[in-house]
């Protein structure tokens, strides 16, 4: 209960400490995200906004950690959308570090659309915070967040194994 308060206030204090001046202006590309380039782009990516569509099959995210890559189901709403279309831009790499024992964190270069509810989390869910935060979920939560998508087939285990104890780099991608 005490670790749960903690992070509420931890990203508390990050949110305060953000200002909305600097979205005016234009932001240099993090040292995290790996160059746009065709070599880091997903060949043949299937836009976003064809989720929705009839008889398509849905945009799978794909996350590379250590030699690991698990693949993910988009949830359908706007924040996964816009989510997925950036990822079409070229891969994203970040460095996650854990927190509280149950889960992985790290800062998005851009802000994301928020589609906020109630939710229990488990292992494999990949949520964005605040809309300007990417988490992947190694253990159970409860809070107001907005979920982008789940990695298939993966239980909490297999995940504590390979996301380990310290900090990670994951590159995420769309196929």
């Amino acid at each position: 209960m005490k670790g749960r308060i903690l992070y509420i206030v931890i990203l508390l204090l990050f949110a305060a400490c953000s200002s909305d001046a600097a979205s005016s202006v234009k932001p240099t590309q993090p040292e995290t995200q790996t160059p746009k380039s065709s070599a880091s782009k997903t060949p043949g990516a299937v836009p976003a906004s064809s989720t929705s569509k009839v008889g398509e099959a849905p945009v799978k995210l794909k996350i590379h950690v250590n030699d690991t890559t698990f693949t993910a189901t988009l949830e359908e709403n706007s924040s996964a959308k816009a989510f997925a279309e950036f990822l079409t831009q070229g891969d994203m790499t970040l460095d996650m570090h854990d927190y509280g024992s149950f889960e992985k964190v790290a800062d998005l270069p851009r802000s994301f659309p928020r589609n906020d509810t109630q939710i229990d989390t488990d292992a494999g869910d990949i949520i964005l915070y605040q809309g300007n935060s990417i988490t992947i979920y190694y253990d159970k939560n409860s809070w107001n967040f907005t979920r982008l998508a789940r990695i298939d087939n993966v239980n909490k285990k297999r995940l504590q194994q390979i996301l380990g104890k310290g900090n990670v780099k994951a590159t995420f991608s769309v196929e």
